[in-house]
């Protein structure tokens, strides 16, 4: 059985567009200078910082997303061990949590800056309800939640641009901008909860392939990651239609069966790709592309970059 080893997994992020930085005679502090824009449902934060600062706490009594732009910091949560903060990145933070927050490098030349979506309790559960009325198919029954096992993540590109979006309207001047960001929020907010759904259940069927359809599949995937995998087999294996089964993986995980096959084929790809010996066409063959330009095309895709040039830059 193959297993990816995600310790020299090296991130390529997806960024978020810059908004403009606060105009310095409007600055109230140059540490987390604070701006607000209110609406129904959530409350959209843009901290910036200019200068270093270590141990600064910030706490929202409401569920908050957060997603770095600009800079690094290093976070100190949930009494786990401090992690750097980097652009491309979002963590998620209960209400009444603590964050404490250290700035090494922020500068009034390299300040940072972060978002901070502060979400109505009353929303999200209105969502998990939505997930549970709508999202579950046959027999297996899931109760959706959103976790904080899982609280640190990696933006993918629909993420990045959910976020995006919801920049875009909270700070514009639209009338119809809480409708907006109510259709943009719920997605975001889905997204996340497959998101840990999946790295969940990933992680389940590495030891407990059996348990259920969901686990059986994915450890099926793992097992033939490296051999063409046809999307009628895995129907099969989960006792569906081909349809049928389109519908339910997406459902689960908010991505197709190809798309989860493109990843974590591209997890084992970037740990070749940090062995020397390894050139593209062979990485693109262990990894199970049969077309190594449809390999180069997927990468660059999903990591913002050629494997070449990923290559070049950790070795």
């Amino acid at each position: 059985m193959l297993i990816i080893n995600s310790n020299v997994d090296m991130q390529v992020n997806n960024y978020l567009q810059k908004p403009a930085l606060t105009r310095p005679e409007e600055l109230q502090t140059l540490v987390e200078n604070r701006r607000i824009f209110n609406l129904k449902n959530c409350e959209l934060n843009i901290f910036e910082s200019y200068q270093q600062a270590l141990h600064v706490p910030l706490t929202f009594n409401d569920l908050v997303i957060t997603s770095m732009i600009r800079g690094k910091k290093v976070m100190h949560l949930f009494d786990k061990p401090s992690f750097d903060y980097l652009p491309g990145e979002t963590v998620i933070v209960p209400s009444n949590e603590t964050m404490i927050i250290d700035f090494p490098e922020a500068t009034e030349q390299n300040p940072t800056q972060c978002i901070a979506l502060a979400v109505d309790e009353a929303y999200i559960l209105d969502t998990l309800h939505y997930l549970d009325s709508y999202y579950n198919t046959g027999n297996e029954q899931h109760h959706w939640n959103l976790t904080f096992n899982q609280y640190h993540f990696e933006n993918d590109h629909e993420v990045t641009e959910l976020i995006n979006k919801l920049i875009r309207v909270c700070s514009s001047q639209d009338k119809a901008k809480n409708i907006y960001a109510d259709l943009h929020m719920k997605e975001l907010l889905i997204r996340l909860i497959q998101t840990q759904h999946l790295k969940q259940v990933t992680l389940d069927s590495l030891t407990d392939n059996n348990h259920n359809r969901l686990n059986y599949v994915l450890n099926y995937i793992q097992e033939h990651l490296t051999e063409k995998i046809a999307v009628d087999v895995l129907s099969r294996k989960a006792y569906l239609s081909r349809n049928m089964f389109f519908k339910w993986f997406k459902e689960q995980f908010g991505i197709t069966p190809l798309e989860y096959i493109n990843r974590e084929r591209l997890k084992l790809a970037k740990q070749l790709l940090c062995k020397p010996e390894h050139n593209i066409y062979t990485v693109s063959k262990l990894c199970g592309f049969s077309d190594v330009n449809y390999f180069v095309r997927i990468f660059k895709k999903m990591e913002g970059t050629t494997p070449k040039a990923y290559q070049t830059c950790i070795l």
